[in-house]
């Protein structure tokens, strides 16, 4: 049996989120995926950005099979093997990337994946560095969609630590860290793709609002 692990949500975003990545990433460099699950976004983006070296990673052994499996089917040469980081513990097995990207993580995480998150990208990428984060999210306090809502009754009621997060939120816990929210971009289904730059910023500049997908 293959180790090789589909997900239909995954096979439905990949398109619109590299899209959008072409334009926010670095021209050239290594990306760090957090979180890579099943690895099927891994294969895609590398595909879609070939100038880009990939670097897939998930705390999940199963995950880091089925990446495997996704990249000996791609077979890429610009897409590396999993590594296996755990967001909340430092330092990562990886020093240095361009680009660190987290898709539909941290909802299904605690709190301390976001925090973790927030570090490790502020440690691992050079000032100017890209951190892109996909998913819902809640904003001024409220969900954006009733389907929104919900997705995150059933995320708590599976464990309580999960949850959608609130755009705020995460954005003070970035600031903490130098990663500063410079763009939200609405994506299909409700998501919401966040850009954050690590380094200064003009405490005037304004968080750029897009339509994305």
């Amino acid at each position: 049996m293959s180790d090789a692990l589909f997900s239909p949500a995954a096979a439905r975003n990949a398109p619109p989120i590299a899209e959008l990545l072409k334009r926010v990433l670095p021209s050239s460099g290594l990306v760090l995926e957090i979180a890579s699950g099943s690895g099927e976004h891994a294969a895609y983006f590398a595909r879609a950005l070939p100038a880009l070296l990939w670097q897939p990673s998930d705390p999940d052994e199963a995950a880091r099979r089925s990446i495997v499996a996704h990249a000996r089917t791609a077979g890429l040469a610009n897409l590396r093997s999993p590594l296996a980081i755990d967001a909340t513990r430092a330092p990562w097995p990886a020093a240095r990337a361009d680009a660190v990207i987290a898709i539909n993580m941290i909802h299904i995480a605690p709190w301390d994946a976001t925090i973790g998150l927030m570090a490790g990208a502020d440690a691992t990428l050079p000032d100017g560095g890209v951190l892109y984060l996909y998913g819902p999210f809640r904003e001024n306090g409220a969900h954006t969609a009733p389907s929104n809502a919900a997705f995150d009754d059933s995320l708590r009621a599976r464990n309580a630590s999960w949850g959608v997060r609130d755009i705020e939120a995460v954005a003070a816990a970035g600031r903490a860290h130098g990663l500063h929210l410079v763009e939200r971009v609405a994506m299909p289904a409700n998501n919401l793709s966040l850009i954050f730059h690590r380094g200064r910023r003009d405490p005037g500049a304004q968080i750029g609002t897009r339509s994305g997908g």
